[in-house]
């Protein structure tokens, strides 16, 4: 019972929160018990002495009885309770550091916080989930307490017992079509063998063994049956099986006992069997027996465009036919066709970054020379859709066996308890508002596609069944079933293509509940976790707690979910999930809303209506808890241009139903933006965000359904090229002076952990060397004495695709204090570069890791991937628009609105340093430029984050710092930041760990690839390669540094000739950015580095910033010249063409006219620029690159 638990078992709270505690009391001898992280069923005594706090472990023995590991020397003293062993160490001198003196009570929490949760939102209390009752524990209870007969009151509720109702309804049944046998067994059971298992149930044993023997007994024949008939079956499946491979062959079956589980698992495959045997003929006379991989045909698209052939505009068409694996080129829309490109031939897609309509089609001439085709689209989201259909056509026509890409559908919809109506389909075409898809690309099916609901009212089959017709009507395929898995009204479905069934593997589900006393599953999560060949992937759908007031509660369910849910690989036990998946989706109604006053409610809907989003999202609850580093951290978001979705009046989407009259009186819910979709990739992992947006017509619940599409990259399942059973001895991965700093009181020893699917088992290190950190922290040194790894496989085409994770764990607890992660796509082998990851605990910053690596590899090199084909390239010094094309969009409607400020920048140029290292400090660590009288700062807790850049989402996942928006992986060639066609290396190398020297060079901020669905970009400009810095063609005006110089942002190191190239221009101020927390963009994490040719640099200033002083050299827009290979020439110089005329610069005035234009884009397939809303000054979540 909660009120014998003593006041100092602190039950599952974390080592964090225990040192939090003890550290608050600061009183010698304080101490509490807590479970132990690290072993089950043991306990953590946890003892402050002299600012310090040590931890023993209470472990119980085979008996149950509890010892605590002391120190050397101290005899084992064994205890039947945990209460006595306390007692006992009350006296002094019993081995521990200091006697116990001071229990640290619990905290209290918010009484009536959760019963009212039960009540907000739900008219009626939840369904209980019709799977999870026991059978007989509700019946069984008269049995169990007769009612007295002396009691009149209960003598009127006295009910004959169990049994006897049972036997009388059996004999009011008709039973003359049952066998006598079986009529006779069901009698015996209910009369008699009912209460002994009723017994089992007292008992608190799950097991009906009597039911389980009737049940054999019934089902005896019918089992032999199944068993004869399921090989024929199977056998008929394989036949009209159009993906299995003639190499494969089906498993032996190996009959089971006639069981009831067996019994219900052969007839389920029975039915799926005769429902799959039918859809399979049907195809196959549908689509005949060829082709097995091409069961969605595409048909041809064609997009109309502009080309300039010698300077005279002229209209063509572009017509898409991925079945072919052909791009035609037409005058006319119905003419014939001009000439043509096999899949083959076309080399490259290159996106304008300047012109968000303009792509440049790289090709392949008849004599082997490359040809650059510019194209201008009707707008971005035309020219996405196009990209995304030749990305389709080579893929479709790859010689590679395995894919390296793959797009996932996430969506998630709170139903409200109402059954959906008979369409669905706009959710998965990404149709309605905010970043949608273009309709050129409805015929392009996701690989995965997956579901979450909350208040599901359908079972598991109907629901299933209503979402493959959706997607067998839209994409002419039928779906494959991955994993379907419900907790109570919380369910998550994972769908996937035919033809990747024997790629998924290892497949894993998993609930957690927390609803009342984390007891309930109204509130909790269900999770689906499995491999992709290589690639781990992991989903999780939850449902948070319900109320504007109760935000510390939702951060509470998120914690408990990360500790609790047991996805993935077991053997990375010290890892919870964020770090135990390639790639990790978190989707759900999540609950968080829009903290404004309830006053405020038609001034909101009023915002909504202008689509005045940023205002509100300042005061979104989500996007303010991390900022504050609370929850989903190293998460990422897209960026919010969606209506808020919920609370909607149900059948109609245009009125917010806010109040709700309650008996404790009116009720308000604000229009807030509660189901939303978040994500976390491994370093350097190519993941690209393409939609998220919410339905317009989808109106039969209050929430509003919500989609988000995904490019990800995935591995291949390596295979050694030296052949089984030859051992590879050529790799080794080399950790060379690393030194993890952590935030603990903790007075231990610490080791390393190293974990990887590279490594044959995990690796355990020697203990480091503490030492005193500043402000309190501990620095763990490792020096010279780390293991060198041995990767399984030494090919870098596996090996560079890898990734180690770090734990950091306690010697005395053998609790881990921080994970890490670092990526192994390292720009030079047999070097060595510096490395650097945060780490993190039960989803709070713990520290850092930082050092170098050295990684050797065999002969080999890696080959390009599918998502290298589209690259980002920006043209000429100026900020991103539209070209003139035939349609009236207003190329200023591109600009950002008033409430966005561009950003105020040093007049230096950045460079990016290896991925693996940068960024100073929680948000990520980057090297400083500093001026004489600053000294670089360690990073800590308390230091404030005053970048206002910084958006929702940030990566643990270098090259981007945590805290800062990751770069759009798919904009990123393998070798350069600008996706070119050259060899993989990685980013420069940055100087030593130690103090910068005062002579460094100034700051200048990246660019930021913006996705083209948006329209426009975003405030990160675009890195430039090196030769681009180098010319003088293309230098930039550059605005002087920000006002605030005393704020350490974070930078990045870059050459001196750079410097001194790319320095000289200098700009007007800015002022500064408005005071507001909204989602901004997010550098995503990527896939490519950058070259010693590559490098990326400050990026253009988009139009409207300052005008340059007439000193200044005027930027000369140059193109691009065209690489002749797509690897073996890029270490040529580039030539530098004739500099045209430079464009016109608007004056400062006529410009904040531009950006005070207001704009309605509901109607307009562009969305605003820069819509990425600006977080406060102050705001950790913002702090990725002012300069």
């Amino acid at each position: 019972m909660p009120a014998m638990v003593p006041c100092w078992n602190h039950g599952n709270i974390t080592r964090s929160k225990a040192e939090e505690l003890l550290s608050r009391t600061g009183k010698d001898g304080s101490f509490l018990v807590r479970a132990s992280e690290s072993i089950s069923r043991a306990y953590a005594l946890c003892v402050l002495y002299r600012n310090c706090v040590y931890t023993y472990r209470i472990l119980p023995n085979e008996e149950d009885k509890f010892t605590v590991q002391a120190s050397e020397g101290v005899p084992m003293r064994f205890f039947t309770k945990l209460d006595q062993l306390i007692e006992f160490y009350k006296k002094e001198n019993m081995g521990l550091v200091t006697h116990l003196q001071y229990p640290v009570p619990l905290e209290e929490e918010d009484p009536g916080d959760e019963p009212e949760e039960e009540t907000e939102g739900v008219p009626s209390p939840p369904e209980l989930p019709p799977r999870n009752i026991p059978l007989s524990t509700g019946p069984c209870e008269p049995k169990e307490v007769p009612p007295s007969i002396e009691n009149p009151r209960a003598a009127e509720v006295s009910r004959p017992s169990l049994s006897e109702t049972l036997f009388q309804r059996l004999q009011s049944m008709d039973t003359s079509g049952l066998p006598e046998e079986h009529l006779k067994a069901i009698q015996d059971y209910v009369s008699t063998q009912l209460a002994l298992d009723a017994e089992f149930v007292k008992t608190g044993s799950s097991s009906l063994p009597h039911l389980k023997k009737l049940t054999v007994l019934l089902c005896k024949e019918v089992y032999g049956e199944v068993i004869r008939t399921l090989p024929s079956l199977e056998s008929l499946q394989r036949l009209f099986d159009q993906q299995l491979s003639p190499g494969l062959r089906p498993r032996p079956q190996v009959p089971g006992e006639a069981s009831p589980i067996n019994m219900v698992t052969k007839l389920s495959q029975l039915t799926s069997l005769l429902s799959s045997i039918e859809d399979k003929v049907k195809a196959l006379l549908h689509e005949g027996p060829e082709a097995p991989n091409r069961r969605s045909v595409i048909p041809p698209v064609t997009f109309e465009v502009k080309s300039e052939s010698l300077a005279i505009p002229q209209k063509l068409h572009l017509k898409v036919d991925v079945e072919s694996g052909k791009l035609i080129v037409k005058k006319s829309k119905d003419g014939s066709e001009d000439k043509f490109y096999s899949h083959k031939k076309i080399l490259q897609l290159i996106k304008s970054q300047k012109f968000l309509n303009k792509l440049v089609i790289l090709v392949e001439t008849e004599r082997e020379k490359t040809q650059r085709k510019e194209y201008v689209f009707a707008d971005s989201k035309k020219r996405e859709g196009f990209c995304q259909l030749l990305q389709q056509m080579k893929n479709k026509h790859s010689e590679q066996p395995e894919p390296d890409m793959i797009t996932i559908f996430i969506g998630t919809w709170n139903m409200g308890n109402a059954p959906p109506p008979k369409k669905i389909t706009s959710w998965f075409l990404s149709k309605g508002q905010g970043k949608t898809r273009d309709d050129s690309a409805d015929y392009i099916p996701h690989d995965i596609y997956v579901i979450g609901t909350q208040e599901d009212p359908l079972g598991e089959k109907e629901w299933l069944e209503i979402l493959r017709n959706s997607l067998q009507e839209i994409t002419s395929i039928t779906f494959k079933t991955i994993a379907i898995h419900t907790l109570w009204n919380i369910r998550i479905v994972v769908l996937a293509k035919p033809e990747h069934e024997n790629r998924i593997s290892h497949i894993c589900t998993d609930t957690v509940k927390t609803g009342i006393a984390n007891t309930l599953g109204n509130k909790g999560a269900v999770g689906v976790s499995f491999m992709f060949n290589g690639t781990s992937l992991g989903f999780v759908n939850s449902h948070l707690t319900s109320g504007s007031e109760k935000k510390l509660r939702r951060n509470q369910n998120y914690m408990n979910i990360l500790r609790f849910l047991a996805l993935g690989d077991k053997k990375l036990s010290p890892f919870n999930i964020t770090h135990r998946f390639t790639h990790l989706f978190w989707l759900g109604d999540l609950n968080y809303r829009v903290d404004l006053p309830t006053s405020e409610a038609e001034a909101i809907i009023q915002k909504i209506r202008q689509q005045q989003y940023a205002d509100l999202l300042a005061h979104d609850q989500l996007l303010l808890e991390r900022k504050e580093q609370k929850v989903f951290l190293h998460f990422e978001e897209e960026e919010i241009t969606f209506a808020p979705t919920y609370r909607f009046e149900r059948l109609t989407r245009d009125k917010y139903a806010y109040t709700k009259q309650k008996a404790t009186g009116m009720k308000y819910n604000l229009p807030s933006w509660c189901d939303r979709v978040l994500w976390k990739s491994y370093p350097l992992v190519h993941v690209v965000c393409q939609s998220y947006g919410s339905t317009s017509d989808i109106m039969t619940s209050d929430h509003s359904p919500v989609f988000a599409t995904f490019e990800a990259g995935v591995t291949s399942q390596f295979v050694s090229k030296n052949g089984p059973g030859t051992v590879d001895s050529q790799g080794q991965i080399e950790f060379l002076r690393c030194f993890a700093t952590l935030k603990t009181k903790s007075q231990t020893k610490f080791y390393l952990e190293f974990h990887s699917s590279c490594l044959e088992s995990f690796v355990k290190s020697q203990e480091g060397d503490n030492e005193e950190g500043s402000e309190g922290e501990l620095v763990v040194k490792f020096g010279e004495t780390l293991p060198k790894l041995k990767p399984i496989i030494s090919d870098p085409e596996f090996l560079l695709d890898q990734h180690i994770l770090i734990s950091i764990k306690s010697s005395d607890s053998d609790e881990s204090y921080g994970e890490g992660c670092i990526a192994l796509r390292l720009e030079a082998t047999e070097t060595e570069l510096p490395i650097y990851t945060p780490l993190t605990h039960h989803g709070e910053m713990t520290g850092h890791f930082r050092g170098e690596i050295k990684l050797q590899t065999s002969q080999g090199k890696m080959r390009e991937k599918l998502y290298d084909f589209v690259k980002t390239e920006r043209d000429e010094a100026s900020g991103p628009r539209c070209l003139k094309s035939f349609t009236s969009h207003d190329p200023m409607k591109q600009w950002e609105p008033t409430n966005r400020v561009p950003l105020c920048t040093g007049s230096g140029v950045t460079e990016i340093i290896n991925p693996n290292y940068i960024g100073m400090g929680p948000l990520g660590h980057m090297k400083q430029a500093l001026s004489p009288d600053q000294q670089p700062t360690a990073w800590s807790y308390d230091q404030p984050l005053k970048d206002p850049s910084l958006g929702p989402g940030w990566g643990e996942s270098p090259p981007t710092p945590p805290s800062q928006p990751p770069v759009s992986p798919k904009k990123f060639s393998s070798s350069t930041a600008t996706r070119g066609p050259c060899p993989r290396t990685q980013e420069s190398r940055p100087g030593d760990l130690e103090p910068l020297p005062q002579e460094e060079p100034k700051l200048a901020k990246p660019e930021m690839f913006e996705n083209p669905l948006y329209g426009s970009v975003s405030t990160f400009p675009k890195p430039a390669p090196r030769r681009e810095q180098e010319s003088p063609k293309m230098l930039r005006k550059e605005p002087p540094p920000c006002p605030d110089t005393g704020s350490l942002s974070p930078s990045i190191l870059l050459s001196k000739a750079q410097e001194a190239e790319c320095s000289k221009g200098v700009g007007k101020p800015v002022p500064t950015p408005t005071s507001f927390l909204s989602p901004t963009p997010r550098l995503r994490s990527f896939t490519c580095s950058t070259s010693a040719e590559g490098r990326p640099a400050a990026g253009d200033k988009s139009q409207g910033k300052a005008k340059a002083p007439a000193g200044a050299p005027v930027p000369v827009p140059a193109k691009r010249p065209v690489k002749p290979s797509r690897s073996e020439q890029s270490q040529q110089a580039l030539p530098t063409p004739a500099p045209r005329p430079p464009l016109p610069v608007k004056s400062p005035a006529v410009l904040h006219l531009q950006y005070s234009k207001g704009r309605d884009y509901r109607e307009n397939t562009e969305l605003p620029y820069q819509g990425k809303h600006r977080p406060p000054e102050d705001s950790p979540l913002s702090r990725a690159t002012t300069q």
